[in-house]
């Protein structure tokens, strides 16, 4: 009997693992009120990034993927 931890399911579709092991994740700012945003502004946020290395611990964590 292991001491599995459960994966938290709201971080799993927040955050993607790469190949290599990096963290994606989706920008913030791309919910609504969109009529003050400018197009090139919206269009960049669609992109995704990687996570910050201070962060990534923590969604590790919270991932199962280690930590």
């Amino acid at each position: 009997m292991g001491n599995k931890m459960k994966t938290n399911r709201s971080a799993a579709k927040r955050f993607r693992t790469t190949g290599s092991g990096r963290v994606k994740r989706g920008k913030a700012f791309h919910g609504h009120l969109f009529t003050a945003k400018s197009q090139k502004r919206k269009r960049n946020l669609r992109k995704k990034e990687m996570m910050a290395p201070a962060d990534l611990g923590r969604v590790r964590r919270m991932l199962g993927t280690g930590g």
